[in-house]
């Protein structure tokens, strides 16, 4: 699968980036605690907008939903004086007429959102005619043909400035962050639309301050195109996410220490990065051959299950296989949760593959 849009950059494509920064507060409170920090933001040149939600959309009611339509007159108040963008999350055809209404810059569509496409199809609708910037984070799980399905259908309705935000998925297993990065779906999703710009939200994968930078240093190195990230000017304080968001001052200081790498695709050939990538090449054909073989065995495995009447699924050999493999990758100095991956991946494949089998024998 690829997708060809032809959308407008957010920014001048170069080995030297300046990443594109969306910042501000995850919901707006009051005047004077949006006008703080756009403040202070507009002080930090990367800083290409002010991310700021007006209606929260919560879990379970009694929760702080937002300002609401408040907030877009406080916006409207300082962009008299701040020549700065807004950005505001979206979610109904009502919020988009309003932020229109109020000259809002740019709009985001949140997770909760991006995956439901007849609320997504008719956003699309009400924005046709009307090409601003259009934020789309994907889906709460991670489903990839959701989330292009998304920017498919804003294109179909005409919009040409999208931009897809990277904010992690829900998975069953636990993992250490708010939301896990899932990055093999961006990756992937670089891949089958390369025109399309894409950002970061560490806040929300991360859902801890300690995790922002390192979050922000793993998209830098994916060659995302920025970051879009809380800032509160008091987070102690916030009524919404409290634990993921940083003041202005920790923002500049997670910029400042970012390591911005060059992009070697133009010429790669021409470099030593060239060599490596062909025995990388190599290498993988070569897996893929070994997974091959391994499929083979598991189709000729399930004749002999099928003679001596045994299930597909044999739980102890599952259990003594995996602890074998792990404790191999130990050894050998890999990551045992990686392994155990990929070793999940592998046994639900041969699983698949041999019911396959016994169930068209069965016809």
């Amino acid at each position: 699968m690829t997708v060809n849009f032809q959308l407008e950059p957010i920014r001048e494509k170069s080995n030297n980036k300046t990443p594109y920064i969306v910042a501000g507060p995850c919901s707006v409170e009051s005047f004077e605690q949006l006008n703080t920090v756009v403040e202070d933001l507009k002080a930090i040149p990367e800083v290409q907008a002010i991310r700021c939600g007006i209606w929260k959309p919560r879990t379970r009611p009694g929760g702080f939903e937002g300002v609401r339509e408040k907030g877009l007159e406080w916006i409207q108040e300082i962009k008299k004086k701040n020549p700065v963008k807004f950005c505001v999350e979206v979610a109904t055809t009502k919020h988009i007429e309003a932020c229109l209404k109020a000259g809002i810059d740019m709009i985001w569509i949140g997770a909760r959102s991006s995956g439901n496409p007849f609320s997504i199809q008719e956003l699309a609708n009400a924005l046709k005619g009307v090409d601003i910037p259009v934020m789309i984070k994907n889906p709460m799980n991670p489903d990839i043909k959701l989330w292009v399905g998304a920017f498919e259908r804003f294109y179909a309705s005409g919009s040409r400035q999208l931009i897809a935000i990277h904010r992690g998925f829900h998975i069953f297993a636990s993992s250490m962050y708010r939301n896990d990065p899932c990055w093999e779906i961006p990756i992937e999703l670089k891949r089958i639309a390369p025109d399309l710009p894409l950002l970061c939200d560490p806040s929300h994968i991360g859902g801890s301050v300690p995790l922002l930078k390192p979050i922000s240093q793993t998209a830098m190195d994916l060659d995302f195109d920025g970051l879009m990230i809380e800032v509160h000017p008091n987070p102690k304080e916030a009524l919404t996410d409290a634990d993921q968001q940083i003041t202005p001052t920790q923002l500049k200081d997670i910029l400042s220490e970012l390591v911005i790498r060059t992009s070697t695709d133009n010429n790669a050939k021409e470099s030593d990065l060239y060599t490596f990538r062909s025995y990388i090449d190599t290498l993988d054909k070569e897996l893929i051959r070994i997974l091959n073989q391994r499929m083979e065995v598991s189709k000729e495995m399930i004749q002999y299950k099928k003679e001596h009447n045994m299930t597909v699924f044999q739980l102890k050999r599952w259990s003594q296989m995996l602890e074998d493999r792990l404790h191999v990758a130990q050894e050998t100095g890999l990551d045992t949760e990686f392994v155990k991956k990929i070793m999940e991946q592998i046994h639900a494949e041969s699983i698949r593959l041999q019911n396959q089998i016994l169930n068209s024998e069965r016809k």
